[in-house]
């Protein structure tokens, strides 16, 4: 974006004081030809600025003329630009003058509204400083030269002089030729100003690739990054010719120098060729600053200068890949990368390659196509400091002979700083210290120094650049994110959005301390509604469909006085990568209640959209504050399959459905189990801990056969409420299933990575029910945490059991240890009946256990419409 493409949108009225000695409408035709002008760099009044600015001029009037004749005023415009050229042509100089307080005051506007200018103008007034700094040079090598001849050389330092060019829009102008004026100028004053002139060139060669490199890093975290590199060669092999020609003068003048001074120009000289020759040694493509060990990269180096200063050698000149700690990268930096590696940090396969000229692209690079970590060494951590936080590089080294002076020079460069794991669980804070070492370190920094503080504004513009490019999307955050973000971060909810933009964040509260309430860092949750939205949500965030980052007490607020019906969507709070939909229902007497569905995980999106959820909810019409969901949420809808498909089935369709409390109804009101018109699913609540045995033989009846198959009876020798029977059955099963269901035959369906409980009277495990057959979550359901494990005990003896002589049931049930045989049915029943009339209560009466989750459980119709939400693995009829 130019200066122009603002101020043209601006009122003029800002700007009449600006247009006294050059008329506006002449402005206007320049439009951004005038910012692209070295109006500002030009300084002094030497032959050289007259030059340039005659030039200016002249490629001025002609473009004026130009845009006249397809004017409607060419008269009006013909007339202003003889009166510019009959006033400016003697004077130069005063028309610089002139223009750049114009441009000045245009700038100063611009600021003062926006505060900030253009990143492509700053880029293009850097270019233009070291464009007109270049042909200063080259003037200077002329008048050097022209002083050297003598007056002999005057015509032919008239024909050679260049003024300096200018392109703009494809039109190339050149100033008038002009003999350099050096009156009274001594030889050894002008080369030492010459040779000044050529470090200060160099100096805005080196910063330009700093910005290069932190313009790269930056890109890590998504910014936009230009990786073209041929601008910047171009103006490193300019550089360098010039400084070849005035190192030639130089040495042709070493007589009129003398043996004192020609000795601390030659060492001047050479620091600038092995700055220039250093610098320009680069990571063009950077390996993974996450870097997982066994596993393959690709990286890429290049020599700016390659191709102009190698050269040319029988063997190919090799550059080697090694791995380096932060206290070697340390050393290495300190010592001006003069220093050689001595021992590598890693060992890493297929690490040389040759360094390779392309005369076809004009490119020198050394390409790492296959490149393996095989392993890492580590090195001491300091404090609390976690393998994560440890960061190393890779060093890129080779060394080659230049031409002409066939002098040899060491190349090294480290690669951006890379966090190594072996662990795909380790990505997450990996990533962590990536992202803030890539967000807030300095461009000339001591590796890999980085600020533990930052101020909270420069963190916000950090989440929004990594949120928009890993989701890719257009659609950033807002400032009520940043609010919402403030406050989980800081854990401060009363504190106002001004206060936040004073406040400083820590690493420590970005990734190190675990959110208060929670289980995870503050990092750890945003980076997974990054993953989310990436993976599920791209298109809806894009819409504006999804606030996300709002809190579930703001959430109340807004919708307590919205219609029945009413919906948002919002990233869960206490969940990992979860979105949830708040919705508020209006009872008959008016008053309102906000509920929250709970979390949909990637897992839970993929197997049933979000519109498609959002469809399927009857209870949802409109998303805050007044769309119409199905206007909303028509274009993400899929189209729903009916008929039959090409073999000749019934197509089928997942619905979702949200049994609200206010639906939910005691089942004492009504005698007895709730009756829906679909079928009820098999789910098998919580026992509680001391279940009485008349109680534990009612409930199990209707789902166990007859003796033999029922778990064994706790000995009542045994302590009193130390029993934590783990084992889930349905309180409305009697009128559901038969005595002998079927349903048993099927084995449990078990999550392998849950706990298992003991089970007390044989010590063998017993299955820890996993919370997907419960209503809520598991934390909300048993807040307690796991039972304590049953001390040793002295356990009384049993009398042995009678071995069952039915050879149909001398097989062990599933459920039972199989080295146990079970007594007869007779000898179990009295039993039972003994434990229930002497022994101590072993567990209260079975009570439903109620639902504690804030979340209302969805359920799949098609699956029933049990209260217990399964896991999408499970079928009907399995457990």
């Amino acid at each position: 974006m130019s200066l122009w493409s603002i101020i043209s949108h601006m009122p003029p009225e800002e700007f009449s004081g600006l247009f006294t000695e050059f008329p506006r409408s002449l402005r206007c035709l320049l439009a951004d030809w005038l910012e692209n002008q070295p109006w500002e760099f030009i300084n002094g009044s030497d032959a050289f600025c007259t030059n340039v600015a005659g030039g200016i001029l002249s490629a001025m009037l002609e473009k004026l003329r130009s845009a006249a004749s397809s004017n409607e005023q060419q008269c009006q415009i013909l007339q202003q630009v003889s009166s510019i050229e009959s006033t400016y042509r003697r004077d130069p100089l005063r028309l610089v003058a002139v223009l750049k307080a114009i441009l000045e005051g245009e700038k100063a506007a611009v600021l003062k509204r926006d505060r900030h200018l253009p990143l492509s103008f700053h880029r293009r007034q850097e270019e233009l400083k070291f464009s007109l700094g270049l042909q200063r040079l080259q003037h200077r090598v002329r008048e050097i030269q022209a002083l050297r001849d003598g007056p002999t050389a005057s015509p032919q330092l008239k024909t050679e002089a260049k003024p300096p060019e200018s392109v703009s829009g494809g039109l190339v102008h050149r100033g008038e030729s002009q003999q350099p004026c050096l009156p009274g100028k001594e030889l050894p004053a002008l080369i030492l100003e010459a040779v000044k002139e050529l470090e200060v060139a160099k100096q805005q060669v080196l910063k330009r690739i700093q910005i290069w490199k932190r313009q790269q890093q930056l890109a890590g975290n998504g910014a936009l990054f230009e990786e073209n590199l041929a601008p910047l060669q171009k103006r490193c092999e300019s550089l360098v010719e010039v400084y070849f020609q005035l190192h030639q003068q130089v040495m042709a003048a070493s007589t009129e120098l003398g043996a004192e001074l020609l000795p601390r120009l030659l060492e001047r000289f050479n620091e600038v060729l092995s700055s220039l020759v250093k610098s320009s040694f680069l990571v063009e493509k950077q390996p993974p600053q996450v870097l997982k060990t066994q596993t393959k990269f690709q990286a890429s180096v290049r020599f700016l200068l390659g191709p102009q200063l190698l050269k040319a050698s029988a063997k190919p000149y090799m550059v080697r890949a090694d791995m380096v700690t932060e206290k070697q990268a340390r050393e290495l930096a300190l010592s001006a990368y003069n220093n050689t590696l001595s021992e590598s940090t890693g060992e890493i396969m297929h690490n040389v390659v040759a360094l390779e000229t392309n005369p076809t692209s004009g490119t020198c690079c050394a390409n790492f196509k296959n490149v393996l970590l095989k392993k890492i060494k580590r090195c001491e951590r300091k404090g609390s400091e976690s393998v994560t936080e440890e960061k190393c590089a890779v060093l890129f080294s080779t060394s080659v002979a230049l031409t002409p002076s066939n002098l040899s020079v060491h190349l090294q460069v480290l690669s951006l700083p890379i966090v190594v794991i072996v662990h795909g669980n380790q990505d997450n804070n990996a990533k962590a210290t990536v992202l803030w070492d890539n967000a807030f370190s300095e461009i000339d920094r001591v590796p890999f120094v980085v600020a533990e503080r930052v101020p909270w504004e420069k963190m916000c513009d950090t989440l929004n650049l990594k949120f928009m490019a890993e989701v890719q999307t257009t659609k950033g955050l807002l400032k009520e994110h940043y609010f919402f973000l403030a406050q989980k971060i800081f854990n401060d909810h009363s504190a106002s959005l001004e206060d936040f933009q004073s406040r400083s964040v820590s690493w420590a509260q970005f990734n190190k301390e675990i959110l208060p309430g929670r289980g995870f860092t503050f990092w750890q949750w945003f980076d997974g509604v990054l993953d989310l939205t990436k993976r599920c949500l791209k298109s809806y965030w894009s819409d504006r469909l999804i606030i996300g980052f709002i809190s579930k007490q703001y959430v109340c607020k807004l919708l307590s006085t919205e219609p029945d019906g009413t919906f948002l969507l919002r990233f869960s709070d206490s969940e990992i990568g979860g979105v949830t939909i708040a919705h508020v229902i209006r009872g008959k007497d008016g008053s309102s209640q906000v509920e929250n569905i709970q979390p949909f995980s990637a897992k839970d999106l993929s197997i049933r959209s979000l519109g498609d959820r959002i469809r399927d909810l009857g209870q949802l019409r409109n998303l805050y504050p007044n769309t119409p969901k199905d206007q909303a949420f028509g274009s993400h809808y899929n189209k729903e399959q009916t008929g039959k498909d090409g073999r000749g089935y019934v197509s089928t369709a997942i619905k979702m459905t949200v049994e609200s409390e206010r639906d939910q109804q005691p089942q004492s009101a009504v005698g007895g189990p709730r009756e829906t018109p679909q079928a009820q699913m098999f789910s098998l609540p919580m026992l509680q801990p001391e279940l009485h045995p008349e109680s534990l033989q009612s409930v199990l009846s209707p789902i166990c056969p007859p003796a033999p198959f029922c778990p064994q009876p706790i000995p009542t020798g045994y302590p009193a409420g130390e029993s934590n029977i783990n084992m889930m059955v349905s309180d409305n099963l009697q009128s559901s299933f038969p005595s002998t269901s079927p349903m048993l035959s099927p084995s449990l369906v078990m999550d392998p990575a849950l706990p298992r409980c003991q089970d007390l009277a044989f010590g063998n495990p017993l299955p820890f029910m996993p919370n997907q057959y419960m209503t809520g979550e598991a934390s909300q359901l048993l807040p307690g945490g796991p039972s304590p494990e049953p001390q040793d005990e002295e356990m009384p003896e049993l009398a042995p059991f009678t071995q069952m002589v039915d050879p149909s049931l001398q097989s062990s049930p599933r459920w039972m240890p199989p080295s146990m045989d079970l007594p007869p049915g007779s000898d179990f029943d009295q039993f039972l009946q003994d434990v229930s009339l002497e022994g101590p209560a072993l567990c209260p009466p079975f009570t439903p256990p109620l639902q504690r989750s804030g979340y209302p459980s969805p359920n799949a119709s098609c699956w029933g419409l049990g209260e217990s939400r399964w896991d999408d693995s499970v079928r009907p009829g399995h457990a």
